[in-house]
């Protein structure tokens, strides 16, 4: 019967984002921190003695986006130090940029840092080819997530495909291992020129809790210029 269906569909309510300029998220999202310094910087020694990633510098005191889990183990153990908001801008096209510090109001785009060839070739549309290179599928299903009936990318024409001859650019997501390194190049050298490189997660923008490990190849990052890095 479809009344049951219809039943559902009811209770799930509005799902659809008209503009997603305008979302608010929820006060218990971890977005960007921010960063406060007081007379006595022992609580901030040890966030950074706890934090798995090394994220955390007391001298100077900073916070790597790129390193950063968003465990939020931090801000319970510094919790005048480190407050973590719900501002989900923290994308750049610079990684410096997602270093916080002290006084930080946003996090730096850096549109200079763009190249003029991607603006001028993909102000319309943009297809991209995801390469999974030894992820844990949670950053995955995020990209997943970002053609749903919610936020609906592909209204701004930003859509995934499935061969990388049709791609514009990649995305790579995982810290990028010994066994996805040949395939990751593969799939870079099949995009036409111009193409872009996107990285998306911890373990993209710096190999997260695998940064040390001898199973990982991080070379493809220090080859290719990487056009937007999202924690």
């Amino acid at each position: 019967m479809i009344f049951p269906k219809i039943k559902v569909l009811h209770s799930h309510g509005w799902q659809y984002i008209p503009n997603l300029n305008e979302v608010e998220l929820t006060e218990e999202f971890k977005g960007r921190p921010i960063l406060t310094t007081t007379a006595d910087m022992r609580d901030v020694e040890a966030a950074a003695e706890l934090c798995p990633t090394k994220a955390i510098s007391a001298q100077p005191f900073t916070l790597d986006l790129g390193r950063c889990l968003f465990c939020g183990e931090c801000a319970l153990r510094a919790p005048q130090n480190i407050q973590f908001t719900n501002d989900y801008k923290i994308g750049s096209a610079s990684r410096e940029a997602l270093v916080i510090k002290p006084g930080d109001k946003r996090v730096e785009f850096c549109p200079d840092q763009v190249r003029e060839v991607i603006y001028k070739m993909f102000g319309r549309a943009l297809k991209l080819r995801q390469v999974s290179a030894a992820g844990d599928a949670s950053v995955e299903m995020e990209l997943n997530a970002s053609g749903n009936v919610n936020f609906d990318f592909g209204r701004y024409g930003v859509e995934f495909v499935a061969s990388p001859r049709h791609a514009d650019g990649v995305v790579i997501t995982g810290p990028i291992s010994q066994n996805m390194a040949e395939a990751l190049e593969i799939c870079y050298q099949s995009i036409p020129e111009p193409k872009l490189v996107i990285v998306c997660g911890s373990e993209a923008c710096s190999g997260g809790l695998f940064s040390e490990s001898k199973a990982i190849n991080r070379e493809f990052l220090n080859k290719y210029k990487v056009e937007l890095w999202l924690p």
